[in-house]
């Protein structure tokens, strides 16, 4: 059933499916093959009844980079593909909020941008207490606005979401902790061994009461995503077509810091 993702690695551990972004070569940064793949998985699992919990993490020793740099890059000349992933990051968003299985994020290393998002998005997050959370969207001259600029103000409030995300600052798991951004954090030694006692337990647990009240409780997050999220994807596309986000990418190829111009 799990048989043909290549991005991802999927395993099956009785009741519990592990998904890990499965390119540690780049730090598991995102392209168009994982989007696709992340977008088709979510509703796969929805129909498996031998499912009961999922685990989201990272091959390697990062969780996520977020998108790929080339990948950007690339979109700068091809409007019809950066169009395309905003349309695929929508889905895969809606996908992860209305899975009724509860999904835990393993944050064994760093979680940025989208990849920021992606943990943000499961029911619980539990990081490894040196990971660093960051959404740098405005560092390569971009809105927040696949999932981060939703997420952020629902989980820590306006004042607190505002002070990172436009300033792209990273905070680590033991802050995001402290927050209210995270469910909680751990040594990296104990990380492994509390994510799978907390899965055992909702594995082991009565299914059909814990994912009713998922859907409960996102209720409210769902709500907030389907009235917001497309006008943020537009304000993501408008500045996808700035002058900063190009010069964002062509000095982070080349090595150097950035010289914005605020057009």
């Amino acid at each position: 059933m799990y048989d043909d993702f290549e991005t991802l690695k999927v395993t099956q551990d009785g009741k519990i499916l592990t998904i890990s972004f499965n390119r540690p070569e780049v730090n598991n940064a995102t392209n168009p093959q994982m989007h696709q793949e992340l977008e088709r998985i979510f509703p796969l699992i929805g129909t498996d009844p031998e499912v009961h919990v999922v685990i989201l993490t990272g091959e390697g020793k990062c969780f996520s980079a977020g998108g790929d740099i080339n990948s950007l890059k690339a979109s700068l000349d091809n409007q019809t593909r950066w169009i395309e992933s905003m349309e695929e990051a929508r889905r895969i968003l809606f996908a992860m909020l209305d899975v009724d299985r509860p999904v835990i994020a393993k944050l064994n290393g760093h979680a940025v941008g989208l990849g920021a998002t992606l943990a943000l998005c499961c029911d619980i997050v539990i990081a490894k207490d040196t990971a660093k959370i960051a959404d740098p969207h405005v560092g390569v001259g971009l809105v927040a606005g696949d999932g981060g600029s939703v997420l952020w103000p629902a989980l820590v409030g306006h004042a607190k979401a505002k002070r990172y995300l436009l300033t792209g600052d990273a905070i680590s798991g033991e802050e995001a902790e402290r927050i209210g951004l995270i469910s909680e954090c751990a040594a990296a030694e104990e990380l492994d061994e509390k994510v799978q006692a907390l899965a055992q337990r909702l594995a082991d647990g009565a299914a059909m009461a814990i994912r009713l009240t998922k859907k409960a409780i996102n209720m409210d997050l769902r709500q907030r995503m389907d009235a917001m999220i497309e006008a943020h994807l537009g304000f993501e596309t408008w500045s996808h077509l700035s002058n900063d986000h190009r010069e964002a990418l062509e000095a982070f190829l080349e090595k150097r810091p950035p010289n914005f111009t605020g057009t």
